[in-house]
Protein backbone atom coordinates (compact mmCIF):
# COMPACT_ATOMS: atom_id res chain seq x y z
CA UNK A 1 0.00 0.00 0.00
CA UNK A 2 1.41 3.35 -0.74
CA UNK A 3 2.11 6.22 1.99
CA UNK A 4 0.33 9.22 1.68
CA UNK A 5 2.57 12.32 0.75
CA UNK A 6 3.10 14.53 3.75
CA UNK A 7 2.22 18.29 3.34
CA UNK A 8 5.67 20.75 4.00
CA UNK A 9 4.40 22.79 7.47
CA UNK A 10 2.39 25.81 7.39
CA UNK A 11 6.11 27.26 8.85
CA UNK A 12 7.72 26.27 5.72
CA UNK A 13 5.02 27.34 3.20
CA UNK A 14 4.89 30.76 4.33
CA UNK A 15 8.25 31.16 2.89
CA UNK A 16 7.09 30.78 -0.69
CA UNK A 17 6.75 33.70 -3.04
CA UNK A 18 4.47 31.67 -5.37
CA UNK A 19 0.54 33.55 -5.56
CA UNK A 20 -0.59 30.78 -3.28
CA UNK A 21 1.48 32.04 -0.22
CA UNK A 22 2.11 35.51 -1.24
CA UNK A 23 -1.05 37.34 -2.45
CA UNK A 24 -2.30 37.37 1.33
CA UNK A 25 -1.54 38.47 4.82
CA UNK A 26 -0.22 35.44 6.99
CA UNK A 27 -3.58 35.65 8.76
CA UNK A 28 -5.39 33.99 5.59
CA UNK A 29 -5.62 30.21 5.09
CA UNK A 30 -5.14 30.50 1.51
CA UNK A 31 -7.10 27.51 -0.36
CA UNK A 32 -7.32 29.15 -3.84
CA UNK A 33 -5.30 28.73 -6.93
CA UNK A 34 -4.41 25.64 -8.00
CA UNK A 35 -0.88 25.00 -6.71
CA UNK A 36 -0.05 22.15 -4.07
CA UNK A 37 1.94 22.41 -0.82
CA UNK A 38 4.20 19.17 -1.09
CA UNK A 39 8.04 19.07 -1.57
CA UNK A 40 9.00 19.11 -5.00
CA UNK A 41 9.59 15.85 -6.41
CA UNK A 42 13.30 14.93 -5.45
CA UNK A 43 13.90 13.65 -9.09
CA UNK A 44 13.13 17.30 -10.09
CA UNK A 45 14.57 18.88 -7.51
CA UNK A 46 17.70 17.06 -8.36
CA UNK A 47 17.07 17.47 -12.05
CA UNK A 48 16.94 21.59 -11.25
CA UNK A 49 19.46 21.68 -8.88
CA UNK A 50 22.21 19.98 -11.51
CA UNK A 51 20.64 22.78 -14.59
CA UNK A 52 22.16 25.46 -11.81
CA UNK A 53 25.36 23.68 -11.07
CA UNK A 54 26.26 23.34 -14.89
CA UNK A 55 25.09 27.13 -15.78
CA UNK A 56 21.99 25.72 -18.11
CA UNK A 57 20.31 28.73 -18.09
CA UNK A 58 19.76 29.61 -21.29
CA UNK A 59 17.48 28.97 -24.76
CA UNK A 60 15.40 26.01 -25.16
CA UNK A 61 16.90 23.97 -27.62
CA UNK A 62 14.41 22.83 -31.04
CA UNK A 63 14.67 19.02 -29.66
CA UNK A 64 14.72 17.77 -26.80
CA UNK A 65 13.71 14.61 -24.80
CA UNK A 66 10.50 15.70 -23.41
CA UNK A 67 8.09 14.37 -25.84
CA UNK A 68 10.02 10.61 -25.45
CA UNK A 69 9.42 11.24 -21.93
CA UNK A 70 5.93 12.25 -22.29
CA UNK A 71 5.07 9.06 -24.44
CA UNK A 72 6.48 7.13 -21.63
CA UNK A 73 4.67 8.54 -18.70
CA UNK A 74 1.71 8.54 -21.16
CA UNK A 75 1.85 4.68 -22.12
CA UNK A 76 2.47 3.38 -18.33
CA UNK A 77 -0.12 5.61 -16.22
CA UNK A 78 -2.90 6.70 -18.90
CA UNK A 79 -2.96 3.89 -21.97
CA UNK A 80 -2.06 6.51 -24.44
CA UNK A 81 -0.01 5.34 -27.65
CA UNK A 82 1.66 8.95 -27.88
CA UNK A 83 3.81 9.38 -31.40
CA UNK A 84 6.41 11.43 -29.75
CA UNK A 85 7.31 13.13 -33.45
CA UNK A 86 3.65 14.82 -32.96
CA UNK A 87 4.50 16.59 -29.84
CA UNK A 88 5.21 20.11 -29.06
CA UNK A 89 6.30 22.35 -25.96
CA UNK A 90 5.12 25.96 -25.52
CA UNK A 91 4.90 27.75 -22.20
CA UNK A 92 1.91 26.87 -20.67
CA UNK A 93 -1.37 25.50 -21.97
CA UNK A 94 -3.39 28.52 -22.43
CA UNK A 95 -1.30 29.95 -24.60
CA UNK A 96 -1.53 26.61 -26.32
CA UNK A 97 -5.39 27.45 -26.34
CA UNK A 98 -4.84 30.84 -28.02
CA UNK A 99 -2.45 29.91 -30.48
CA UNK A 100 -4.79 26.43 -31.32
CA UNK A 101 -7.90 29.12 -31.63
CA UNK A 102 -6.15 31.74 -33.87
CA UNK A 103 -5.39 28.53 -35.95
CA UNK A 104 -8.54 27.26 -36.20
CA UNK A 105 -10.72 29.81 -36.53
CA UNK A 106 -11.45 33.27 -37.95
CA UNK A 107 -11.87 36.55 -35.47
CA UNK A 108 -15.84 36.48 -34.08
CA UNK A 109 -15.91 33.10 -35.02
CA UNK A 110 -17.75 31.35 -31.37
CA UNK A 111 -16.38 28.45 -29.21
CA UNK A 112 -17.71 26.33 -27.28
CA UNK A 113 -17.27 26.04 -23.82
CA UNK A 114 -18.76 24.25 -20.98
CA UNK A 115 -19.54 26.03 -17.74
CA UNK A 116 -18.54 26.12 -14.45
CA UNK A 117 -15.13 25.69 -16.24
CA UNK A 118 -11.75 26.95 -15.69
CA UNK A 119 -12.03 31.15 -16.04
CA UNK A 120 -9.21 31.71 -18.60
CA UNK A 121 -11.66 29.45 -20.51
CA UNK A 122 -13.87 32.83 -21.08
CA UNK A 123 -10.98 35.22 -21.10
CA UNK A 124 -8.68 33.68 -23.71
CA UNK A 125 -11.05 35.15 -26.14
CA UNK A 126 -10.23 38.14 -26.40
CA UNK A 127 -6.84 37.00 -27.15
CA UNK A 128 -8.06 34.59 -29.71
CA UNK A 129 -10.61 37.32 -31.18
CA UNK A 130 -13.25 34.49 -30.56
CA UNK A 131 -16.48 35.00 -28.98
CA UNK A 132 -18.19 32.60 -26.28
CA UNK A 133 -20.73 30.06 -26.89
CA UNK A 134 -21.85 28.98 -23.42
CA UNK A 135 -23.28 25.31 -23.09
CA UNK A 136 -23.15 24.50 -19.41
CA UNK A 137 -22.75 20.83 -18.03
CA UNK A 138 -25.64 18.57 -17.22
CA UNK A 139 -26.09 18.15 -13.17
CA UNK A 140 -27.35 14.94 -12.00
CA UNK A 141 -27.71 13.15 -8.71
CA UNK A 142 -24.20 11.31 -9.99
CA UNK A 143 -22.29 13.74 -11.25
CA UNK A 144 -21.73 16.27 -14.21
CA UNK A 145 -21.19 15.22 -17.71
CA UNK A 146 -21.63 17.32 -21.35
CA UNK A 147 -24.57 18.59 -22.70
CA UNK A 148 -23.96 16.50 -25.92
CA UNK A 149 -27.31 17.70 -27.60
CA UNK A 150 -26.73 21.31 -26.56
CA UNK A 151 -23.07 21.17 -27.82
CA UNK A 152 -24.59 19.49 -31.50
CA UNK A 153 -26.86 22.58 -31.76
CA UNK A 154 -23.94 25.12 -31.01
CA UNK A 155 -21.87 23.54 -33.80
CA UNK A 156 -25.71 23.57 -35.87
CA UNK A 157 -25.70 27.18 -35.58
CA UNK A 158 -21.94 27.73 -36.41
CA UNK A 159 -19.87 27.52 -33.91
CA UNK A 160 -16.39 26.44 -34.75
CA UNK A 161 -14.33 24.85 -32.09
CA UNK A 162 -15.20 23.52 -28.53
CA UNK A 163 -12.73 24.09 -25.66
CA UNK A 164 -13.09 20.68 -23.46
CA UNK A 165 -11.88 20.45 -20.03
CA UNK A 166 -10.80 17.34 -19.60
CA UNK A 167 -10.60 16.34 -16.25
CA UNK A 168 -12.87 19.22 -15.85
CA UNK A 169 -12.06 22.14 -13.82
CA UNK A 170 -13.68 22.74 -11.30
CA UNK A 171 -16.27 19.65 -11.04
CA UNK A 172 -13.13 17.12 -10.99
CA UNK A 173 -15.24 15.13 -13.66
CA UNK A 174 -13.34 12.56 -15.69
CA UNK A 175 -15.84 12.76 -18.88
CA UNK A 176 -16.62 9.15 -20.04
CA UNK A 177 -14.88 7.14 -23.06
CA UNK A 178 -18.58 6.74 -24.55
CA UNK A 179 -19.35 10.77 -24.38
CA UNK A 180 -16.17 11.57 -25.57
CA UNK A 181 -16.45 9.25 -28.18
CA UNK A 182 -20.02 10.73 -29.38
CA UNK A 183 -18.69 14.43 -29.02
CA UNK A 184 -15.82 13.89 -31.78
CA UNK A 185 -18.49 12.55 -33.72
CA UNK A 186 -20.77 15.73 -33.58
CA UNK A 187 -17.50 17.92 -34.39
CA UNK A 188 -16.57 16.05 -37.18
CA UNK A 189 -20.10 16.07 -38.70
CA UNK A 190 -20.17 19.87 -38.05
CA UNK A 191 -16.63 20.34 -39.64
CA UNK A 192 -15.69 21.71 -35.77
CA UNK A 193 -12.42 21.11 -33.56
CA UNK A 194 -12.00 19.98 -30.48
CA UNK A 195 -9.27 21.70 -28.21
CA UNK A 196 -8.77 19.32 -25.55
CA UNK A 197 -7.18 20.73 -21.71
CA UNK A 198 -6.20 17.70 -20.35
CA UNK A 199 -3.49 19.22 -17.35
CA UNK A 200 -5.12 17.02 -14.25
CA UNK A 201 -5.12 13.62 -16.06
CA UNK A 202 -1.76 12.57 -14.13
CA UNK A 203 -3.99 13.50 -11.12
CA UNK A 204 -6.75 10.60 -11.91
CA UNK A 205 -8.26 9.20 -8.87
CA UNK A 206 -7.83 5.58 -7.63
CA UNK A 207 -10.14 3.14 -9.33
CA UNK A 208 -11.09 5.93 -11.90
CA UNK A 209 -9.82 5.71 -15.92
CA UNK A 210 -9.31 8.54 -17.79
CA UNK A 211 -9.30 8.83 -21.39
CA UNK A 212 -7.45 10.98 -23.09
CA UNK A 213 -9.81 12.81 -25.69
CA UNK A 214 -7.44 11.80 -29.30
CA UNK A 215 -7.78 8.05 -27.94
CA UNK A 216 -11.95 8.11 -27.57
CA UNK A 217 -12.82 7.44 -31.52
CA UNK A 218 -11.12 7.42 -34.51
CA UNK A 219 -12.76 10.81 -34.86
CA UNK A 220 -11.12 12.13 -32.24
CA UNK A 221 -8.30 11.84 -33.82
CA UNK A 222 -9.32 13.60 -36.96
CA UNK A 223 -10.73 16.68 -34.82
CA UNK A 224 -8.96 16.53 -31.73
CA UNK A 225 -5.86 18.57 -30.46
CA UNK A 226 -4.58 17.86 -26.42
CA UNK A 227 -2.65 20.32 -24.53
CA UNK A 228 -1.19 18.72 -21.30
CA UNK A 229 1.86 19.51 -18.52
CA UNK A 230 3.33 18.25 -15.70
CA UNK A 231 2.40 21.65 -13.76
CA UNK A 232 -0.78 20.66 -11.84
CA UNK A 233 0.51 17.46 -10.77
CA UNK A 234 4.29 17.96 -9.95
CA UNK A 235 3.13 21.82 -8.92
CA UNK A 236 5.52 23.01 -11.88
CA UNK A 237 3.63 25.99 -13.09
CA UNK A 238 5.89 28.70 -12.78
CA UNK A 239 8.37 26.76 -15.00
CA UNK A 240 6.33 27.09 -18.04
CA UNK A 241 6.45 24.05 -20.08
CA UNK A 242 3.27 22.81 -21.80
CA UNK A 243 2.87 19.71 -24.21
CA UNK A 244 0.77 20.08 -27.58
CA UNK A 245 -0.13 16.79 -28.64
CA UNK A 246 -1.88 15.87 -32.23
CA UNK A 247 -3.10 11.98 -33.48
CA UNK A 248 -4.80 12.86 -37.19
CA UNK A 249 -2.86 14.20 -39.67
CA UNK A 250 -5.12 17.30 -40.15
CA UNK A 251 -4.49 18.73 -36.69
CA UNK A 252 -0.95 17.64 -36.65
CA UNK A 253 -0.38 20.17 -39.98
CA UNK A 254 -1.87 22.79 -38.29
CA UNK A 255 -0.22 22.40 -35.13
CA UNK A 256 3.21 22.16 -37.35
CA UNK A 257 1.81 25.72 -38.68
CA UNK A 258 1.96 27.51 -35.42
CA UNK A 259 4.79 30.33 -35.34
CA UNK A 260 7.90 28.76 -33.80
CA UNK A 261 7.99 31.25 -31.37
CA UNK A 262 4.97 29.63 -29.68
CA UNK A 263 7.70 26.92 -29.02
CA UNK A 264 10.73 28.97 -28.50
CA UNK A 265 9.13 30.59 -25.25
CA UNK A 266 8.88 27.16 -23.96
CA UNK A 267 11.45 27.36 -20.77
CA UNK A 268 14.50 25.22 -20.62
CA UNK A 269 13.85 24.68 -16.39
CA UNK A 270 10.38 23.24 -17.47
CA UNK A 271 11.95 21.02 -19.90
CA UNK A 272 14.32 19.85 -17.42
CA UNK A 273 11.69 19.59 -14.52
CA UNK A 274 8.66 17.41 -16.86
CA UNK A 275 11.42 15.20 -17.94
CA UNK A 276 12.47 14.14 -14.79
CA UNK A 277 8.73 14.15 -13.79
CA UNK A 278 7.38 11.90 -16.60
CA UNK A 279 10.64 9.61 -16.24
CA UNK A 280 11.07 9.40 -12.40
CA UNK A 281 8.18 10.55 -11.03
CA UNK A 282 5.92 7.84 -10.91
CA UNK A 283 6.51 6.82 -6.80
CA UNK A 284 5.94 10.35 -6.13
CA UNK A 285 2.99 11.09 -7.90
CA UNK A 286 1.29 7.32 -6.33
CA UNK A 287 2.11 9.12 -2.66
CA UNK A 288 0.24 12.22 -4.05
CA UNK A 289 -2.73 10.68 -5.34
CA UNK A 290 -3.13 8.56 -2.15
CA UNK A 291 -3.57 11.91 0.10
CA UNK A 292 -5.20 13.58 -2.45
CA UNK A 293 -7.80 10.50 -2.23
CA UNK A 294 -7.91 10.88 1.39
CA UNK A 295 -8.26 14.70 1.30
CA UNK A 296 -11.21 14.70 -0.77
CA UNK A 297 -13.02 12.31 1.43
CA UNK A 298 -11.97 14.33 4.59
CA UNK A 299 -12.84 17.32 3.02
CA UNK A 300 -16.43 15.88 2.25
CA UNK A 301 -16.72 14.56 5.88
CA UNK A 302 -16.03 18.22 7.17
CA UNK A 303 -18.87 19.90 5.52
CA UNK A 304 -21.00 17.25 6.39
CA UNK A 305 -19.93 18.14 10.00
CA UNK A 306 -19.48 21.93 10.19
CA UNK A 307 -21.49 23.43 7.26
CA UNK A 308 -24.63 21.59 6.63
CA UNK A 309 -26.63 22.30 3.74
CA UNK A 310 -23.11 22.25 1.58
CA UNK A 311 -23.18 20.38 -1.16
CA UNK A 312 -20.07 18.44 -2.53
CA UNK A 313 -19.32 15.43 -4.77
CA UNK A 314 -16.00 14.27 -4.47
CA UNK A 315 -14.54 14.46 -7.81
CA UNK A 316 -13.11 11.70 -10.09
CA UNK A 317 -9.27 13.64 -10.22
CA UNK A 318 -7.36 16.63 -9.29
CA UNK A 319 -7.41 18.78 -5.95
CA UNK A 320 -10.09 21.05 -6.70
CA UNK A 321 -13.54 21.20 -4.90
CA UNK A 322 -16.91 22.43 -6.09
CA UNK A 323 -18.70 23.73 -3.44
CA UNK A 324 -22.46 24.80 -3.17
CA UNK A 325 -22.96 26.93 -0.34
CA UNK A 326 -26.35 28.27 -1.87
CA UNK A 327 -28.42 26.95 1.15
CA UNK A 328 -26.42 28.94 3.87
CA UNK A 329 -27.86 32.14 1.89
CA UNK A 330 -24.54 34.12 1.79
CA UNK A 331 -25.17 35.20 -1.44
CA UNK A 332 -23.98 34.72 -4.50
CA UNK A 333 -20.62 34.94 -4.05
CA UNK A 334 -19.81 33.37 -0.54
CA UNK A 335 -15.80 33.62 -1.12
CA UNK A 336 -15.90 37.28 -0.72
CA UNK A 337 -17.50 37.02 3.19
CA UNK A 338 -15.26 33.91 3.85
CA UNK A 339 -12.16 35.90 2.99
CA UNK A 340 -13.78 38.34 5.08
CA UNK A 341 -14.58 37.11 7.82
CA UNK A 342 -13.03 33.76 8.30
CA UNK A 343 -10.03 34.50 6.85
CA UNK A 344 -10.05 31.61 3.99
CA UNK A 345 -9.19 32.09 0.32
CA UNK A 346 -11.59 30.39 -1.61
CA UNK A 347 -12.12 31.01 -5.37
CA UNK A 348 -15.19 32.95 -5.84
CA UNK A 349 -17.86 30.78 -8.03
CA UNK A 350 -19.08 33.61 -10.23
CA UNK A 351 -15.52 33.23 -12.14
CA UNK A 352 -16.49 29.87 -13.39
CA UNK A 353 -19.55 31.44 -14.94
CA UNK A 354 -22.65 31.81 -13.92
CA UNK A 355 -23.37 28.93 -12.56
CA UNK A 356 -21.00 29.54 -9.83
CA UNK A 357 -23.48 31.41 -8.16
CA UNK A 358 -23.41 30.57 -4.30
CA UNK A 359 -20.14 28.14 -5.33
CA UNK A 360 -16.87 27.88 -4.06
CA UNK A 361 -13.99 25.88 -4.98
CA UNK A 362 -11.33 25.39 -2.69
CA UNK A 363 -8.16 23.95 -3.11
CA UNK A 364 -7.53 20.28 -1.05
CA UNK A 365 -4.24 19.83 -2.33
CA UNK A 366 -2.91 20.56 1.11
CA UNK A 367 -2.12 18.80 4.42
CA UNK A 368 -5.39 17.85 6.85
CA UNK A 369 -4.57 19.87 9.74
CA UNK A 370 -4.90 23.24 7.28
CA UNK A 371 -8.24 21.48 5.46
CA UNK A 372 -9.35 21.18 9.36
CA UNK A 373 -8.44 24.37 9.99
CA UNK A 374 -9.99 26.12 7.14
CA UNK A 375 -13.27 24.62 7.49
CA UNK A 376 -13.53 24.85 10.74
CA UNK A 377 -13.14 28.83 10.61
CA UNK A 378 -15.69 28.72 7.63
CA UNK A 379 -17.96 26.71 9.83
CA UNK A 380 -18.21 29.47 12.70
CA UNK A 381 -19.77 31.58 10.41
CA UNK A 382 -22.99 29.55 10.64
CA UNK A 383 -25.26 30.77 12.83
Amino acid sequence: MTTPLDALPIERLRTRTSTKWARYPDDVLPLFVAETDFELAPPIAEALHAAVARGDTGYTPPRTRLPESFAGFARRRLGWDVDPARVSTTCDVMMGVAELLRAVTEPGDRVIVTPPVYPPFFAVHEESRTEVARVPLLRSSEGWELDLDGIDAAFATGAKAMLLCNPHNPTGTVHSRESLAELARIAQRHGAWIVSDEIHSPLTMPGVTFTPFLTAAPEAAEVGFALTSASKAFNLAGLKCALLVTAGDAPTRIARGIPDEVEWRTSIFGVHAGIAAFDHGDAWLDALLARLDLNRRLLADLLTRQLPGARYLPGDAGFLAWVDLSALDWGDEPAARILREARVALNPGTTFGDEGRGHVRINYGTGPEILEEAVGRIGALVG
